[in-house]
């Protein structure tokens, strides 16, 4: 005789959550990084990032190559809005962010638009007098594409 497993409630979205991941990087291309944002029906957002097949290996050469020749945030910022493909599902938001076209910035030595990193720099340095801290000449760290990098890491 088999046994039914009893079903609880659960405030805890964590499983459905990963499952969901899961299900939307199978989705996408090999070699891509995914920033997931779930977006809570009361406000607040949750983060999941995710890599397709071998995303992880390149998204941290990618990120060594990166910091080593001197790219900031501002850079990042600008390969994001370069190459990030943008969908929904429901209140699921997915930026999909492919690793080769970004790798090909990175080694072509592209780097984010003077206007971009003035504007970073000012938001850093208004964000640092409203905190009551100091102002430091600008300071925008590379986010980072791969699981060493990104905060977090895979899930």
């Amino acid at each position: 005789m088999t046994t039914a497993t009893l079903l609880t409630p659960s405030t805890d979205t964590t499983p459905v959550e990963k499952a969901a991941v899961s299900g939307i990087a199978d989705g996408f291309d090999p070699e891509t990084f995914l920033w997931i944002e779930f977006h809570r029906p009361g406000g607040g957002v949750r983060i999941w990032y995710a890599w397709t097949s071998g995303g992880p290996q390149l998204g941290d050469r990618m990120d060594q190559m990166a910091l080593g020749s001197g790219l900031d945030g501002a850079d990042w910022l600008h390969y994001a809005d370069r190459h990030a493909v943008h969908s929904t599902r429901g209140a699921i938001k997915i930026q999909a962010h492919p690793l080769r076209p970004i790798l090909g910035d990175i080694q072509a030595g592209e780097r984010g638009p003077r206007q971009w990193r003035a504007a970073l720099s000012q938001a850093i340095t208004e964000y640092a007098t409203e905190m009551g801290t100091r102002p430091r000449a600008f300071e925008a760290t590379w986010l980072g594409y791969g699981p060493r990098r990104v905060q977090g890491g895979p899930r």
